[in-house]
C-alpha cells in the first residue's frame, strides 16, 4: 500500500527540508524506503526488471561527470553545442549567481526565469507581461532558488549534489492555449535509441498538465502515469518529427538512459532539458505492465559506482 505522504505533509518545501535532514542515511537504504512509500512495493535492486527499479540502480551505480553537466540547465547548453545542435537552443538574456544581478529594467516584457537545478515546475517563473508581474515577489522567488542547500538531493539523484544553483533567464516561447499551449515532447532513450515518449500539453505553472504516452513512431499507447492527468486532446505528429527524433538520439548517445525534452512551436524545434531519473523513479503506471516494458529497454552497467 502506498503512503499518502503528500496529504500528511502538504508543503513541498517542508518535505524537501525533511529529506535533506535525513542525508546521513545511506543512499541504498533511503532509496528503498522512498520507493516503498511512493509505489507501495519494495524495489528489487539486486536483479531489477522494472524501469522504476532500474532507475534506482542507475542512481546508485552509474556516475558519469557528463551527467552532472547535462543536469544543469545552463551548463547543458555547451553539451548541446558540442553535439552540433546549437540552433535548437532557446535564446537567453542572462545567467546570474544572485538575484540582485538581474536588472529589472533590461528584462523584456516576456521571459522565462529558471533555477538551473530546478525541476517539477516549482523552480520556473513564466512572465507573459512584465508590467503585471510583482517585482518584489519576483526577486524573492529568485533569492529562494539560490539559497545555499545543505544535504543530499531528496530523491538521492547524485547529479544535483554539491552543485551551484543559478538563475537563468531565457526567451519566452509564445503558444496557443487552444491548441494545448507549448507542447513538450519527452523522448525516452536507451543507449542512444529512442523507444517511447511522453507528450505533455495544457501545462501551466502550479497546475497539472496532461500527459500521453506514445511509441517512437508517434502512436498513442493505452498507458497512463498515475500521478499525471491523462492527455485527452489529439496531438498530431509534428511535421519535423523525424528531426526531433534524430536530435534526441544524438543527445542521448553517450548515456545508458536519458530523457531528452524538446519543444516544437511553429515547426521550430527548441531544446528543453536532459533528465536521467524521470520522476526520480518513484511513479506508477496503469496498466502496471508498462513499467516492465520500459525496463526491458534499459540495459544496466556500472560506472564509477561509489561505495554504498
Amino acid at each position: 500500500m502506498r503512503v499518502q505522504y503528500k496529504r500528511l505533509i502538504q508543503n513541498r518545501a517542508v518535505r524537501v527540508k525533511i529529506m535533506r535532514l535525513l542525508s546521513f542515511i545511506p543512499d541504498g537504504w533511503m532509496i528503498r524506503v522512498q520507493y516503498r512509500i511512493k509505489t507501495g512495493r519494495w524495489p528489487n535492486l539486486r536483479e531489477p526488471h522494472r524501469y522504476t527499479e532500474k532507475l534506482q540502480w542507475y542512481k546508485l551505480n552509474y556516475r558519469d561527470p557528463l551527467m552532472a553537466q547535462c543536469a544543469d540547465k545552463y551548463a547543458v547548453r555547451d553539451y548541446v553545442k558540442q553535439a552540433g545542435l546549437a540552433h535548437i537552443l532557446n535564446p537567453i538574456y542572462g545567467i546570474y549567481e544572485r538575484p540582485e544581478q538581474v536588472d529589472w529594467d533590461t528584462l523584456p516584457q516576456q521571459f522565462v526565469a529558471k533555477d538551473t537545478l530546478g525541476g517539477g515546475g516549482n523552480d520556473i517563473l513564466i512572465c507573459r507581461d512584465k508590467s503585471a508581474l510583482d517585482k518584489n515577489r519576483f526577486y524573492s522567488t529568485l533569492a529562494r532558488w539560490v539559497e545555499p542547500v545543505q544535504g543530499k538531493h531528496p530523491g538521492r539523484e547524485w547529479v544535483y549534489d554539491n552543485a551551484r544553483h543559478r538563475i537563468l533567464i531565457e526567451a519566452y516561447i509564445p503558444s496557443d492555449p487552444e491548441k494545448g499551449g507549448l507542447i513538450d515532447y519527452k523522448f525516452f532513450c536507451f543507449a542512444g535509441k529512442a523507444e517511447y515518449l511522453y507528450v505533455i500539453a495544457d501545462r501551466s505553472v502550479g497546475s497539472d498538465a496532461k500527459l500521453g504516452i506514445f511509441t517512437k513512431s508517434f502512436e498513442r499507447l493505452p498507458y497512463e502515469r498515475m500521478d499525471e492527468k491523462p492527455l485527452n486532446r489529439n496531438i498530431p505528429r509534428p511535421k519535423n518529427y523525424s528531426d526531433m527524433l534524430a536530435y534526441a538520439q544524438r543527445l542521448a548517445a553517450p548515456f545508458p538512459h536519458a530523457r531528452i525534452d524538446l519543444y516544437d512551436q511553429d515547426e521550430i524545434i527548441r531544446f528543453g532539458e536532459i533528465t536521467f531519473f524521470d520522476g526520480s523513479g518513484y511513479m506508477t503506471f496503469f496498466p502496471d505492465q508498462f513499467d516492465n516494458e520500459l525496463g526491458e529497454k534499459f540495459l544496466l552497467y556500472a560506472k564509477n559506482a561509489p561505495a554504498i
